[in-house]
């Protein structure tokens, strides 16, 4: 059975574990030739994601419900998180080294993504919607969190066109493990400010955009 400790030691050495099905309780490393990143601090916001987040009732927190994330993003037909998996989140969750943050509209659930961290690399692991334009208001929220918070590196693992349209882009497996190395030699913490509101968020990504 992996262990927290081992799951991190993989994280930090460039891999990270998935599972085949749900059903199946074993793990496999992966380790890909071309390295999914989203910019810290940089992603894409187009115009109609900035006018849903400017009509307001939008809110983000951070650890509310960590496990409920990681929940809601394995409930659908494929999905790679097992419950060992799930389990090892859970640990990692408790001592600091993983973390969720949470999308409301006027209160409620409306989407997530949850992610490792070790030094000042994120590993983001999954999100998900559970409304129109949950995912993509997490993604945003989540980005601008890691820049105030001294994060350097935003792993997605994968490139999906969903990641692309945001500012996604794939790095060869040495470019990825040089910033890697880099960012693991610095300390950052994704509870040190709150995240902005929604008004702030959007007062920034308009001055920047």
């Amino acid at each position: 059975m992996l262990t927290p400790a081992q799951l991190l030691n993989g994280y930090a050495r460039g891999v990270f574990p998935m599972a085949e099905s749900a059903d199946d309780p074993r793990l496999f490393w992966f380790d890909p030739p071309m390295r999914g990143v989203l910019p810290v601090g940089g992603v894409h916001a187009s115009r109609s994601l900035r006018r849903e987040l400017r009509r307001g009732g939008w809110s983000a927190h951070i650890d509310g419900d960590f496990d409920m994330v990681v929940r809601a993003c394995a409930d659908r037909d494929l999905t790679w998180i097992n419950a060992p998996l799930a389990r090892l989140y859970h640990r990692l969750h408790l001592a600091g080294h993983a973390h969720a943050l949470e999308v409301r509209h006027d209160g409620q659930f409306a989407g997530g993504i949850f992610g490792v961290t070790l030094g000042a690399a994120f590993f983001g692991e999954s999100m998900v919607s559970a409304r129109s334009n949950g995912s993509k208001l997490a993604l945003l929220w989540t980005s601008n969190q890691l820049a105030r918070c001294g994060f350097t590196l935003f792993d997605t693992q994968f490139l999906t066109p969903h990641l692309a349209r945001m500012g996604g882009h794939e790095i060869p497996r040495h470019v990825y493990r040089q910033q890697l190395e880099r960012a693991l030699r610095r300390e950052a913490d994704f509870r040190a400010v709150p995240p902005l509101t929604a008004a702030q968020l959007w007062q920034e990504i308009t001055q920047t955009s």
